[in-house]
């Protein structure tokens, strides 16, 4: 991105620009809406997409489908139900300054009739959540979903279900979807990330992604123990209310029974808005759950839908982003740690200082490179802010400051854990130990063994696994198998009940699908989307271990630098010791998820089902996994090709369709029974 004003550029330097800006901003939103793992602060993100924003109005020529500028960020799971927006779910457009705001208000004004000029708006605090649909019919809650891409999102009614904030009838039996966000507040972050550091797991980045984390779960005991609140702002379609102002609406929704921040107020003016700005910017550190910035909403509903929206925004509305909060403190040690796949990272450790309601002492530096192009050094005073109003960063140092003796950094040549050489590979920034049996990758390597989407051994946590390398109880991943409960009782504060825990964990273990364990073995490149693709291909790791770069490639989805990785690494004699020993100890070596009943008696084989109610036993998706496994294909509406409904508490429109139609429907109960009966 370069500095140069918009206006100062020919049409083609723009299109240059732009097509190297877009890829950058697809990346981040993935990380940020797909994968709940942000990749960069909100800050850098919103700059970059305004400077992509201003080329492509400036020159509308440049404009092309797949420009982020033309889509709602976020995609959809492929393990959560689909559900269809017929009113689509937009995102708001930005501003970053009262000049920019000031601006908005201008072009509003200017597009609407002379005679509607003079409106107010309505303020609101920017809740810093996840965006949510809420479907009732004539009263009842029938269904919640994300926002996903604006048009689909994913269903997660069973997760919304246990969240108090959220009323399973309503005051009055309306039918209408009720839009808003689910956040985590503050303190319920601080407890979650706490209990997961105690448990030995990472924390998450910040609490939007930890509540978007949350809600996207499979187990909904998950998301009932994460204290998720909501606050709702807007319907698809005001005609079913009484009210016409977007400030009556939040009243309304309040009678009816959502939880609605009490904080909004109308403002007839930009003074008002001004003013409203200024008053939360103060407040912002003291409530309860994060915000980043204000919502600014034309008050008259019927002047929102006479403006209309664009592909991704309404016009009608913008959101003014609040700039983030600096302070200085001084350097006083610069720390380098080895990660699993050998990199070698810089750390800043600082004076603590109170940053956005916490105390910070520690920032990562992330790379030579970056460390060397801040030029940061020990002694200096720094500004510094959180990324996204969470991450600690360090913006720059501040000159004036630097002690006289300050010299730069030596960037390490040898690793701070084991002492071999560090090295550079494929011209990456990154700085990596290349020694197999450097500890601090062998212990940061059984850490991501052990990890939820690898091979999910509950209990076994950084702090353990520190434990078991120091006491020489574990040499590698096989070895964690051919641990005893007396070497277990050794342990920190390790009782015979944690220590039987944590064995089961690991016994339990044995059993998960192939890709789990291609997953955990850290294969370079290899994520675990890649390693179900290839576990599904070739069934199993005798066949993969024998396969060549050629026959991986050839698997959809996976590309050449995946294919060299995988072969590399199971070419080496340390890995195929290794996986000799895994097999030795009973782990299993073959693909099992996703595998259908083929035989010819399965009553769900190729049958249409839908789901549709409430169901107290099961979780919708459970219900839908199983359902799919045994050969059926689940769907989102009922029609006259539906074979089966099956109906849960407070079914709705669905169960009514389907008796018109003469479907088949089964309750709960029956479901379960031929759960049992296909399982036996």
């Amino acid at each position: 991105m370069t500095d140069k004003p918009v206006k100062e550029l020919t049409e083609n330097q723009a299109a240059t620009e732009a097509a190297d800006l877009r890829p950058q901003l697809i990346a981040w939103g993935r990380a940020y809406y797909d994968a709940d793992a942000p990749s960069v602060e909100d800050d850098v993100y919103d700059r970059v997409y305004a400077r992509l924003v201003a080329l492509e109005t400036a020159f509308p020529n440049i404009v092309t489908p797949e420009s982020p500028t033309q889509h709602v960020g976020g995609t959809t799971r492929g393990d959560l139900p689909k559900v269809n927006h017929d009113i689509p779910m937009l995102s708001l457009g930005d501003v970053f300054s009262i000049d920019e705001l000031k601006e908005f208000d201008a072009r509003l004004r200017e597009n609407v009739d002379e005679a509607d000029r003079d409106f107010d708006y309505n303020c609101e605090l920017k809740i810093d959540g996840l965006a949510i649909n809420l479907h009732y019919e004539n009263g009842k809650f029938v269904q919640g979903s994300t926002r996903g891409n604006g048009r689909i999102g994913e269903d997660i009614t069973a997760n919304l279900e246990t969240l108090p904030s959220i009323p399973k009838v309503l005051t009055r039996p309306l039918t209408i979807d009720v839009r808003g966000e689910c956040y985590m507040p503050k303190q319920a972050f601080l407890d979650l990330n706490e209990r997961r550091e105690a448990e030995g797991k990472s924390p998450f980045a910040n609490p939007r992604n930890a509540a978007a984390g949350s809600l996207r779960q499979l187990d909904v005991a998950v998301t009932r123990d994460r204290k998720l609140a909501t606050f709702m702002y807007n319907i698809a379609d005001y005609d079913p209310l009484d009210t016409r102002t977007q400030s009556g609406l939040l009243d309304e929704l309040a009678e009816l029974g959502f939880s609605t921040n009490p904080t909004y107020q109308v403002a007839h003016d930009m003074d008002d808005v001004q003013a409203y700005i200024d008053t939360y910017t103060g407040k912002r550190s003291d409530l309860a759950y994060g915000i980043d910035g204000i919502v600014i909403k034309a008050n008259p509903l019927p002047l929102q839908r006479e403006l209309g929206a664009t592909v991704k925004v309404p016009r009608w509305a913008i959101a003014y982003k609040f700039p983030p909060e600096e302070v200085q403190t001084v350097v006083r040690d610069i720390e380098w740690t080895v990660g699993r796949t050998g990199i070698v990272t810089p750390t800043a450790v600082m004076d603590p200082v109170p940053l956005a309601g916490s105390t910070v002492a520690r920032a990562s530096l992330h790379n030579p490179d970056y460390l060397e192009a801040k030029d940061i050094r020990i002694g200096d005073t720094v500004l510094l802010h959180k990324a996204g109003d969470i991450i600690p960063e360090i913006s720059q140092f501040v000159a004036d400051k630097r002690p006289a003796d300050a010299t730069a950094y030596p960037i390490p040549t040898h690793c701070p854990s084991c002492g071999a050489k560090l090295v550079h590979l494929d011209e990456e920034v990154a700085l990596r130990c290349i020694n197999p049996s450097c500890p601090a990758q062998l212990a940061e390597g059984m850490n991501h063994f052990a990890s939820r989407n690898a091979m999910n051994i509950d209990g076994l946590g950084p702090k353990i696994v520190a434990q078991l390398f120091d006491r020489q109880l574990v040499s590698d991943v096989a070895s964690l198998y051919e641990l005893t409960l007396d070497q277990l009782l050794t342990l920190d504060k390790f009782g015979e009940k944690s220590a039987q825990n944590l064995l089961t964990a690991i016994d339990n273990s044995r059993n998960n699908s192939l890709e789990r364990l291609l997953f955990g073995l850290g294969i370079r490149h290899v994520g675990a989307k890649a390693a179900r693709s290839i576990a599904e291909h070739f069934g199993d790791l005798d066949h993969l271990m024998a396969a060549d770069a050629d026959e991986i490639v050839a698997i959809d989805t996976i590309g050449q630098i995946i294919a060299d990785s995988v072969v590399t690494y199971f070419s080496t004699d340390e890995v195929q010791h290794l996986i000799a020993r895994l097999e030795t100890v009973g782990v299993n070596l073959t693909y099992t998820s996703g595998a259908v009943v083929t035989a010819p008696d399965s009553e769900f084989a190729g049958q249409r089902i839908v789901l549709t109610g409430k169901l107290t036993e099961l979780s919708r998706p459970e219900a839908t996994a199983w359902l799919e496994q045994h050969g059926a294909k689940v769907t989102g509406s009922v029609s006259k090709k539906t074979d089966l409904v099956i109906a849960g508490e407070a079914a709705g429109s669905k169960l009514t369709k389907a008796q018109d139609l003469g479907i088949t429907v089964w309750n709960e109960a029956q479901l379960q029974a031929a759960m049992t009966e296909n399982n036996g």
